[in-house]
Protein backbone atom coordinates (compact mmCIF):
# COMPACT_ATOMS: atom_id res chain seq x y z
CA UNK A 1 0.00 0.00 0.00
CA UNK A 2 1.38 3.38 -1.02
CA UNK A 3 0.02 6.89 -0.39
CA UNK A 4 0.12 8.74 -3.71
CA UNK A 5 -1.23 11.98 -2.22
CA UNK A 6 -2.61 13.16 1.12
CA UNK A 7 -3.84 16.61 0.10
CA UNK A 8 -6.91 15.75 -2.00
CA UNK A 9 -9.90 17.11 -0.08
CA UNK A 10 -12.59 14.44 0.30
CA UNK A 11 -11.65 12.61 -2.90
CA UNK A 12 -13.91 10.32 -4.91
CA UNK A 13 -14.44 8.72 -8.31
CA UNK A 14 -10.96 7.63 -9.46
CA UNK A 15 -10.74 7.02 -13.22
CA UNK A 16 -7.65 5.61 -14.93
CA UNK A 17 -6.65 7.72 -17.92
CA UNK A 18 -5.08 6.32 -21.12
CA UNK A 19 -1.66 7.73 -20.17
CA UNK A 20 -1.69 6.06 -16.74
CA UNK A 21 -2.62 9.18 -14.78
CA UNK A 22 -5.74 9.36 -12.64
CA UNK A 23 -8.75 11.61 -12.78
CA UNK A 24 -10.44 12.18 -9.44
CA UNK A 25 -12.86 14.61 -7.86
CA UNK A 26 -12.23 16.62 -4.71
CA UNK A 27 -15.68 17.09 -3.28
CA UNK A 28 -14.61 19.61 -0.64
CA UNK A 29 -12.81 21.73 -3.24
CA UNK A 30 -15.52 21.22 -5.81
CA UNK A 31 -13.03 20.24 -8.48
CA UNK A 32 -12.28 17.58 -11.05
CA UNK A 33 -8.53 17.11 -11.40
CA UNK A 34 -5.79 14.94 -12.88
CA UNK A 35 -3.09 13.28 -10.77
CA UNK A 36 0.06 11.87 -12.36
CA UNK A 37 0.65 8.12 -12.18
CA UNK A 38 3.24 8.51 -9.41
CA UNK A 39 1.14 11.06 -7.52
CA UNK A 40 3.73 13.81 -7.79
CA UNK A 41 1.63 16.26 -9.80
CA UNK A 42 -1.97 17.41 -9.68
CA UNK A 43 -3.77 19.62 -12.18
CA UNK A 44 -7.28 21.06 -11.87
CA UNK A 45 -9.53 20.56 -14.87
CA UNK A 46 -12.60 22.43 -13.64
CA UNK A 47 -14.59 23.59 -10.65
CA UNK A 48 -18.14 22.26 -10.89
CA UNK A 49 -19.51 22.71 -7.35
CA UNK A 50 -19.36 19.35 -5.58
CA UNK A 51 -18.65 16.60 -8.10
CA UNK A 52 -19.35 13.11 -6.81
CA UNK A 53 -19.02 10.58 -9.64
CA UNK A 54 -17.04 10.37 -12.89
CA UNK A 55 -17.20 8.26 -16.03
CA UNK A 56 -14.88 8.63 -19.01
CA UNK A 57 -16.44 8.41 -22.48
CA UNK A 58 -14.87 7.25 -25.72
CA UNK A 59 -14.49 10.85 -26.95
CA UNK A 60 -12.29 11.72 -23.97
CA UNK A 61 -14.92 13.72 -22.09
CA UNK A 62 -16.06 13.08 -18.53
CA UNK A 63 -19.62 12.62 -17.39
CA UNK A 64 -19.96 14.07 -13.91
CA UNK A 65 -22.53 13.36 -11.20
CA UNK A 66 -22.74 16.83 -9.62
CA UNK A 67 -24.37 16.97 -6.18
CA UNK A 68 -24.25 20.66 -5.17
CA UNK A 69 -26.51 21.83 -7.98
CA UNK A 70 -27.93 18.37 -8.69
CA UNK A 71 -27.20 17.60 -12.31
CA UNK A 72 -25.46 15.43 -14.85
CA UNK A 73 -22.61 17.29 -16.55
CA UNK A 74 -20.47 16.65 -19.58
CA UNK A 75 -16.96 17.97 -18.95
CA UNK A 76 -14.18 18.27 -21.52
CA UNK A 77 -10.50 18.10 -20.62
CA UNK A 78 -10.28 21.76 -21.62
CA UNK A 79 -12.51 22.57 -18.64
CA UNK A 80 -15.59 23.42 -20.68
CA UNK A 81 -18.73 21.84 -19.25
CA UNK A 82 -22.38 21.61 -20.23
CA UNK A 83 -25.42 20.57 -18.21
CA UNK A 84 -26.84 17.41 -19.73
CA UNK A 85 -29.71 16.94 -17.27
CA UNK A 86 -31.22 18.25 -14.05
CA UNK A 87 -34.03 15.72 -14.20
CA UNK A 88 -34.41 12.28 -15.72
CA UNK A 89 -37.65 10.58 -16.69
CA UNK A 90 -39.59 13.44 -15.09
CA UNK A 91 -37.82 13.21 -11.72
CA UNK A 92 -35.70 16.09 -10.40
CA UNK A 93 -32.22 14.95 -9.47
CA UNK A 94 -31.56 15.22 -5.71
CA UNK A 95 -28.07 13.79 -5.21
CA UNK A 96 -26.50 12.31 -8.34
CA UNK A 97 -23.91 10.04 -6.81
CA UNK A 98 -22.22 7.59 -9.13
CA UNK A 99 -22.43 6.53 -12.76
CA UNK A 100 -21.09 4.12 -15.33
CA UNK A 101 -21.52 3.30 -18.99
CA UNK A 102 -23.29 0.13 -20.02
CA UNK A 103 -22.67 -2.20 -22.97
CA UNK A 104 -25.57 -0.50 -24.76
CA UNK A 105 -23.78 2.88 -24.75
CA UNK A 106 -26.18 4.28 -22.15
CA UNK A 107 -25.22 5.97 -18.89
CA UNK A 108 -26.46 4.35 -15.69
CA UNK A 109 -26.74 6.72 -12.73
CA UNK A 110 -27.53 6.44 -9.03
CA UNK A 111 -29.37 9.27 -7.29
CA UNK A 112 -29.17 8.81 -3.54
CA UNK A 113 -32.69 10.17 -3.06
CA UNK A 114 -32.05 12.90 -0.50
CA UNK A 115 -30.61 16.37 -0.89
CA UNK A 116 -27.09 17.35 0.13
CA UNK A 117 -28.65 20.10 2.26
CA UNK A 118 -30.72 17.57 4.21
CA UNK A 119 -27.68 15.43 4.98
CA UNK A 120 -25.58 18.49 5.88
CA UNK A 121 -28.27 19.65 8.32
CA UNK A 122 -28.29 16.54 10.53
CA UNK A 123 -26.96 17.14 14.03
CA UNK A 124 -25.53 13.66 14.58
CA UNK A 125 -24.24 10.98 12.20
CA UNK A 126 -26.82 8.63 13.73
CA UNK A 127 -29.54 10.86 12.28
CA UNK A 128 -28.38 9.86 8.81
CA UNK A 129 -30.27 6.57 9.13
CA UNK A 130 -33.54 8.36 9.89
CA UNK A 131 -33.51 10.53 6.80
CA UNK A 132 -36.30 10.00 4.31
CA UNK A 133 -34.70 8.61 1.15
CA UNK A 134 -36.16 7.72 -2.21
CA UNK A 135 -33.01 6.55 -3.92
CA UNK A 136 -33.31 5.97 -7.66
CA UNK A 137 -31.41 4.31 -10.47
CA UNK A 138 -31.67 5.83 -13.94
CA UNK A 139 -30.59 5.09 -17.47
CA UNK A 140 -30.01 8.00 -19.86
CA UNK A 141 -28.98 8.28 -23.49
CA UNK A 142 -25.94 10.62 -23.47
CA UNK A 143 -26.64 11.67 -27.05
CA UNK A 144 -30.34 12.53 -26.79
CA UNK A 145 -30.89 13.12 -23.05
CA UNK A 146 -33.80 10.66 -23.04
CA UNK A 147 -33.92 8.66 -19.84
CA UNK A 148 -35.84 6.05 -17.91
CA UNK A 149 -36.29 5.01 -14.29
CA UNK A 150 -34.89 1.59 -13.42
CA UNK A 151 -35.73 1.46 -9.71
CA UNK A 152 -36.63 3.65 -6.75
CA UNK A 153 -37.23 3.48 -3.00
CA UNK A 154 -33.62 2.69 -2.15
CA UNK A 155 -32.03 3.87 1.09
CA UNK A 156 -29.19 6.09 -0.16
CA UNK A 157 -28.21 4.22 -3.29
CA UNK A 158 -24.56 4.82 -4.02
CA UNK A 159 -22.07 2.75 -6.05
CA UNK A 160 -22.86 1.24 -9.45
CA UNK A 161 -21.03 -1.17 -11.77
CA UNK A 162 -21.65 -3.75 -14.47
CA UNK A 163 -20.48 -7.27 -13.71
CA UNK A 164 -18.71 -9.79 -15.95
CA UNK A 165 -20.14 -10.10 -19.48
CA UNK A 166 -22.69 -7.43 -18.46
CA UNK A 167 -24.95 -10.18 -17.20
CA UNK A 168 -26.03 -7.99 -14.27
CA UNK A 169 -26.00 -4.34 -13.25
CA UNK A 170 -24.96 -3.97 -9.60
CA UNK A 171 -25.72 -1.14 -7.16
CA UNK A 172 -25.36 -0.71 -3.42
CA UNK A 173 -27.39 0.84 -0.62
CA UNK A 174 -25.35 2.69 1.99
CA UNK A 175 -27.91 2.70 4.80
CA UNK A 176 -28.28 -1.10 4.85
CA UNK A 177 -24.97 -2.37 3.49
CA UNK A 178 -26.77 -4.35 0.81
CA UNK A 179 -25.51 -4.97 -2.70
CA UNK A 180 -28.28 -5.47 -5.25
CA UNK A 181 -28.30 -6.49 -8.87
CA UNK A 182 -30.58 -6.45 -11.91
CA UNK A 183 -30.47 -8.99 -14.71
CA UNK A 184 -29.39 -7.21 -17.90
CA UNK A 185 -30.91 -8.43 -21.14
CA UNK A 186 -29.44 -7.83 -24.57
CA UNK A 187 -32.24 -5.47 -25.55
CA UNK A 188 -31.43 -3.17 -22.64
CA UNK A 189 -34.27 -4.36 -20.42
CA UNK A 190 -33.47 -4.94 -16.77
CA UNK A 191 -34.99 -7.49 -14.43
CA UNK A 192 -36.28 -6.80 -10.94
CA UNK A 193 -34.02 -6.02 -7.99
CA UNK A 194 -32.46 -8.97 -6.23
CA UNK A 195 -30.14 -9.07 -3.22
CA UNK A 196 -26.58 -10.15 -4.07
CA UNK A 197 -24.77 -9.70 -0.76
CA UNK A 198 -23.92 -7.46 2.19
CA UNK A 199 -20.53 -5.95 3.07
CA UNK A 200 -21.01 -5.03 6.73
CA UNK A 201 -19.40 -6.69 9.75
CA UNK A 202 -22.09 -5.02 11.88
CA UNK A 203 -25.10 -3.10 10.52
CA UNK A 204 -24.38 0.50 9.43
CA UNK A 205 -26.63 2.01 12.09
CA UNK A 206 -24.55 0.31 14.81
CA UNK A 207 -21.55 2.45 13.86
CA UNK A 208 -20.81 5.75 15.54
CA UNK A 209 -20.60 7.53 12.20
CA UNK A 210 -22.06 7.29 8.72
CA UNK A 211 -21.22 3.79 7.52
CA UNK A 212 -21.97 1.56 4.57
CA UNK A 213 -20.88 0.75 1.03
CA UNK A 214 -19.79 3.49 -1.37
CA UNK A 215 -17.90 3.07 -4.68
CA UNK A 216 -17.10 -0.36 -6.10
CA UNK A 217 -15.42 -2.09 -9.03
CA UNK A 218 -15.16 -5.60 -10.44
CA UNK A 219 -12.05 -7.64 -11.02
CA UNK A 220 -11.76 -9.64 -14.23
CA UNK A 221 -12.29 -12.82 -12.22
CA UNK A 222 -15.71 -11.59 -11.12
CA UNK A 223 -14.90 -10.51 -7.57
CA UNK A 224 -16.55 -7.28 -6.48
CA UNK A 225 -14.38 -4.80 -4.54
CA UNK A 226 -16.51 -2.49 -2.38
CA UNK A 227 -15.29 0.52 -0.39
CA UNK A 228 -17.00 0.51 3.01
CA UNK A 229 -17.35 3.80 4.86
CA UNK A 230 -16.43 3.83 8.57
CA UNK A 231 -15.62 0.13 8.42
CA UNK A 232 -12.32 1.29 6.93
CA UNK A 233 -11.86 -1.46 4.40
CA UNK A 234 -12.40 -2.67 0.88
CA UNK A 235 -14.63 -5.72 1.19
CA UNK A 236 -14.29 -8.30 -1.59
CA UNK A 237 -17.38 -10.28 -2.53
CA UNK A 238 -17.07 -13.52 -4.47
CA UNK A 239 -19.22 -14.14 -7.57
CA UNK A 240 -21.77 -15.87 -5.31
CA UNK A 241 -22.06 -12.77 -3.07
CA UNK A 242 -20.18 -14.18 -0.08
CA UNK A 243 -17.28 -12.32 1.53
CA UNK A 244 -13.87 -13.39 0.25
CA UNK A 245 -11.68 -10.89 2.09
CA UNK A 246 -11.50 -7.46 3.66
CA UNK A 247 -8.55 -5.19 2.86
CA UNK A 248 -8.00 -2.54 5.58
CA UNK A 249 -6.93 0.86 4.32
CA UNK A 250 -5.07 3.74 5.93
CA UNK A 251 -8.09 5.72 7.15
CA UNK A 252 -11.67 4.89 8.02
CA UNK A 253 -13.53 6.41 5.05
CA UNK A 254 -12.62 4.70 1.75
CA UNK A 255 -14.99 6.17 -0.81
CA UNK A 256 -14.20 4.58 -4.17
CA UNK A 257 -11.89 2.24 -6.04
CA UNK A 258 -10.63 1.78 -9.60
CA UNK A 259 -8.23 -0.78 -11.02
CA UNK A 260 -4.98 0.28 -12.66
CA UNK A 261 -3.33 -0.96 -15.84
CA UNK A 262 -3.78 -4.74 -16.15
CA UNK A 263 -0.05 -5.51 -16.24
CA UNK A 264 0.58 -3.67 -12.97
CA UNK A 265 -2.09 -5.46 -10.86
CA UNK A 266 -2.84 -2.31 -8.86
CA UNK A 267 -5.88 -0.35 -7.76
CA UNK A 268 -6.40 3.17 -6.45
CA UNK A 269 -8.64 3.92 -3.48
CA UNK A 270 -9.86 7.37 -2.48
CA UNK A 271 -10.07 7.96 1.29
CA UNK A 272 -11.80 10.87 3.03
CA UNK A 273 -10.64 11.10 6.64
CA UNK A 274 -7.00 11.69 5.65
CA UNK A 275 -7.71 13.14 2.18
CA UNK A 276 -5.72 10.41 0.48
CA UNK A 277 -5.19 8.75 -2.83
CA UNK A 278 -3.99 5.24 -1.97
CA UNK A 279 -2.32 2.78 -4.32
CA UNK A 280 -2.99 -0.89 -3.56
CA UNK A 281 -0.45 -3.34 -4.94
CA UNK A 282 -0.77 -7.05 -5.64
CA UNK A 283 -4.38 -6.75 -6.79
CA UNK A 284 -6.25 -8.66 -9.42
CA UNK A 285 -6.70 -7.43 -12.96
CA UNK A 286 -9.69 -5.14 -13.27
CA UNK A 287 -12.75 -5.96 -15.36
CA UNK A 288 -12.79 -3.98 -18.62
CA UNK A 289 -15.03 -0.91 -18.46
CA UNK A 290 -17.52 0.40 -20.98
CA UNK A 291 -17.08 3.94 -22.27
CA UNK A 292 -20.16 4.49 -24.39
CA UNK A 293 -18.69 2.71 -27.38
CA UNK A 294 -15.37 0.90 -27.41
CA UNK A 295 -14.61 -1.52 -24.60
CA UNK A 296 -11.91 -0.30 -22.25
CA UNK A 297 -9.28 -2.22 -20.31
CA UNK A 298 -8.42 -0.50 -17.06
CA UNK A 299 -9.42 2.80 -18.61
CA UNK A 300 -7.40 2.30 -21.81
CA UNK A 301 -9.64 1.98 -24.85
CA UNK A 302 -9.11 -0.90 -27.21
CA UNK A 303 -8.79 0.80 -30.61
Amino acid sequence: MKILRNDVLNPEAPVLMPDGSWAIVEMNRGTVCLVSADGSQKKEIAHTGRPNGLALSKDGAFWVAESQIPSLLRLELSGNSTVAATQIAGFDLLWPNDLCFGPDGMLYITDSGVSLEAVSAISSPKDFYHLSCDGKVFRINPNTGEGSLIDRGLRFVNGIAFGPEAEYLYINETMTGNIYRYKFNGDGALGSRETFGNVMVVPPEDHDGVAGPDGMAFSKSGNLYVCVLDQGDVTILKPDGSVADRIPVNGTFPTNIAFGNPAEKTAVVTEGTKNQLILLKGCEEGLPLYNGGELEKGGVSEE
